[in-house]
């Protein structure tokens, strides 16, 4: 979802983007991803790629460390070996959402669930390998490109469904297509550390299915339940909402969640008006 965002991205201008997915280089696979990074001589890697399945990645923590944290090193080694800087794509989920107060990137991390220990013990990991990482923390994902709490809910709604939803977890939205505008931003601006990226503000789940249908002026009913509703295998964080702080230092200002979400539905519309066929870009971005 966010690999094909950030190779739509116009904010690279003249810059030779490659979007390299799993049939490019099992990140499982050191000889695999060195090689291609030996091949491709890239100034910066962007690793958003990830096992994201929550749930899943709760009923088996061996592959999702394999994965989140074992791929993400081996990325590390390959780019300490020919020079290249590393962008890393981590979650909100490395606190445990017990916070009141938007998260600071130096808040101690306490992950509640396996997909969350495999992200902190990369970030970790990542920082020895390479100091001057730039590790990108976001949360609540969605776009044009694959399966998003968004997309679920507005094909509810068009199908004239009317929708419950989770109304005790809070959090910031945040929309590909500016993430990826953020992502250039930080590249450009050589950055690295710690950052918080999502769009401005925040909301809960229920809040957001409001907005979606609003800005989609589908006629449906939301109604607010808890968690406690619909038990997952994976705790969630309660509270997950970003300080920007870390942005707004570099001059970078995200527009609010409201306007992103319009942003989408607006899209998403022209594309069901008039579908146009799109070149996939090489490999399949993560």
């Amino acid at each position: 979802m966010l690999g094909y965002a950030l190779t739509e991205c116009a904010a690279w201008r003249c810059d030779a983007v490659l979007g390299a997915g799993s049939r490019d280089a099992d990140l499982c696979d050191p000889a695999a991803v060195a090689s291609l990074v030996a091949r491709t001589h890239p100034q910066w890697i962007i690793l958003s790629a990830a096992w994201t399945d929550v749930d899943g990645c709760e009923g088996d923590s061996a592959k999702a460390m394999a994965v989140n944290c074992e791929g993400a090193l081996n990325v590390a080694r390959a780019a300490q070996q020919s020079g290249s800087k590393l962008l890393f794509i981590s979650t909100d989920y490395v606190f445990d959402g017990q916070g009141t107060a938007p998260y600071e990137v130096d808040h101690a991390i306490a992950p509640l669930n396996s997909y969350g220990r495999s992200k902190a013990a990369a970030e970790a990991g990542l920082r020895e390998i390479l100091p001057e990482v730039c590790i990108v923390r976001t949360s609540w994902l969605y776009g044009p490109h694959g399966k998003s709490f968004p997309e679920t809910i507005l094909r509810a709604a068009e199908a004239g469904k009317n929708l419950t939803v989770v109304d005790d977890q809070r959090g910031s939205p945040t929309y590909t297509r500016d993430l990826a505008e953020i992502i250039a931003k930080l590249v450009r601006s050589n950055a690295s550390g710690t950052f918080h990226a999502s769009n401005s503000g925040d909301c809960t789940w229920f809040g957001l299915a409001e907005e979606l249908v609003k800005a989609a002026a589908l006629p449906v009913t939301v109604v607010p339940t808890t968690s406690a509703a619909y038990p997952r295998p994976a705790k969630r964080p309660s509270y997950s909402v970003f300080s920007l702080r870390s942005l707004h230092l570099l001059g970078i200002e995200p527009r609010p969640w409201q306007q992103a979400v319009a942003a989408f539905v607006a899209e998403r519309k022209a594309s069901a008006a008039s579908p146009v066929p799109q070149a996939a870009p090489p490999g399949r971005p993560a």
